[in-house]
């Protein structure tokens, strides 16, 4: 199963919701200190932000690669920098074209964001206040005029010790991959035996196979797999075959897909097929989830390149559809349409195979997390997955987990509150259990396999 997130001398870091996560260390509290009394109403917003920051979470989406997939994994102030969150951002603030942009080396890309969004204007977009945190966090200068001191920063880190070290500081034991079994460059790495890494999790990643069939089953039947374009003979059971190779060499603890708003099931195409005669056989020989993400429309302005895709609402009656016609899968769904949360919540009350996680990319601001969070407690009680960084370099999970605690603290403990109001006393153990199941539990038990 996946680690203990209790550290072994039986310390916890400390991550502050108010002021920058430290390295600071608070002992675990002793089962027989009294921490057990009721807490009353005044007492009731510390002790959430002590739970939250003493629980050490499991980011169950993110895009990072543990460090044997080399320079699949980004990382540094460079690659922060130029995130696509920002450069849709600069377009929006400077007079340079995509396609000038494009033109540049990664450094002048770095160096023409910075000056527009971070030197003159003030930076208080999402996006660019995690960058300031993340620069905070190691001591940097968040205010400084060019990025000298902070590339010589991360060009001076040995990548374990760094991964550890941005861990701590966000709060985080283990980050689940995303893994890509048709990307060229990633599939030789596993396939050369990749060294494992217990704070990587890996996905088996389908959005080639499930979105873009026609254009790479060539690849499975170059592959020595039976496979054809029209998904004829033993096409499917081929596909299923494959995919449960992959599962026994990579140990995925999820397969995923990202899927576009017009996504359907059942229909008449490939997709519909791959998924009940391949994909979902496969998760119930192997034992694991499927997730869903749901929602996007894809390259709606291609000039933007990674940030050209935008957002649409999705019709969940195929999740509706998928959940009753496959009980015994199970399903993780994130659906980007802010329009699609409160039905995605209705239907995890009908179907307990269905296990709704994160606010997922353009959902991801304090203001519209708060908004869905309080949503699904109010109709899921603490049977869902809050949260997930889905972070794409490495470094912004110290702000994305920041973020979550300081959005999380004022809602849970207004749930306490009217919990109290309403005849139940709440304590500390009471506020552990459920943060750990929030933030842990519900997915190690969903998952259920667990990493080994």
């Amino acid at each position: 199963m996946f680690r203990i997130f209790r550290l072994t001398d039986g310390t916890v870091p400390s991550y502050g919701l108010n002021s920058m996560p430290t390295q600071t260390f608070i002992p675990e509290p002793a089962a027989a200190d009294g921490l057990s009394a009721p807490l009353n109403p005044d007492q009731l917003p510390a002790a959430v932000e002590k739970e939250l920051a003493a629980t050490s979470f499991i980011d169950i989406h993110t895009h990072l690669f543990m460090p044997s997939l080399g320079k699949l994994g980004l990382w540094g102030i460079d690659e922060l920098i130029t995130y696509h969150y920002l450069e849709a951002e600069l377009f929006r603030s400077s007079t340079i074209t995509p396609e000038q942009y494009w033109d540049l080396s990664r450094q002048q890309k770095a160096d023409t964001i910075w000056r527009a969004l971070f030197v003159e204007t003030a930076p208080v977009s999402e996006a660019t206040r995690g960058v300031v945190a993340v620069m905070h966090a190691f001591g940097l200068d968040t205010g400084a005029p060019d990025l000298r001191e902070a590339r010589e920063f991360f060009a001076a880190q040995e990548l374990r010790t760094h991964i550890r070290r941005t861990f701590q500081l966000a709060g985080i034991s283990e980050a689940v991959m995303t893994n890509d079994l048709l990307d060229p460059e990633e599939a030789p790495l596993w396939q050369s035996g990749a060294e494992g890494d217990s704070q990587f999790h890996a996905v088996l990643r389908l959005d080639r196979i499930l979105n873009r069939w026609t254009e790479h089953w060539p690849v499975l039947a170059s592959k020595g797999f039976a496979v054809d374009a029209g998904l004829t003979g033993d096409s499917a059971s081929e596909v299923r075959r494959f995919l449960i190779e992959w599962c026994v060499r990579m140990k995925p603890v999820y397969m995923a897909v990202s899927l576009p708003d017009t996504f359907a099931y059942p229909d008449s195409g490939v997709r519909s097929r791959l998924l009940a005669e391949a994909v979902l056989p496969a998760c119930r020989e192997y034992g694991i989830p499927l997730s869903l993400m749901i929602g996007v429309r894809y390259q709606v302005n291609p000039a933007l390149r990674l940030a050209g895709d935008a957002v649409g609402r999705a019709d969940l009656r195929a999740l509706e559809h998928l959940c009753a016609e496959f009980p015994e899968n199970r399903f993780l769904v994130s659906v980007l349409s802010r329009e699609n949360q409160h039905e995605l919540c209705v239907y995890a009350r009908k179907f307990n195979n269905l296990m709704p996680f994160g606010c997922w990319w353009f959902l991801n601001n304090p203001s519209i997390v708060e908004e869905i969070t309080r949503e699904r407690l109010e109709m899921l009680g603490t049977s869902f997955i809050p949260q997930h960084s889905d972070a794409r370099v490495l470094e912004q999970v110290i702000y994305k987990w920041r973020n979550t605690r300081r959005t999380l603290a004022p809602i849970l403990t207004n749930s306490y509150l009217l919990l109290t109001q309403d005849g139940r006393q709440v304590t500390r153990p009471d506020i552990r259990r459920d943060v750990t199941r929030l933030f842990r539990g519900n997915f190690e038990n969903f998952c259920r396999r667990g990493a080994s």
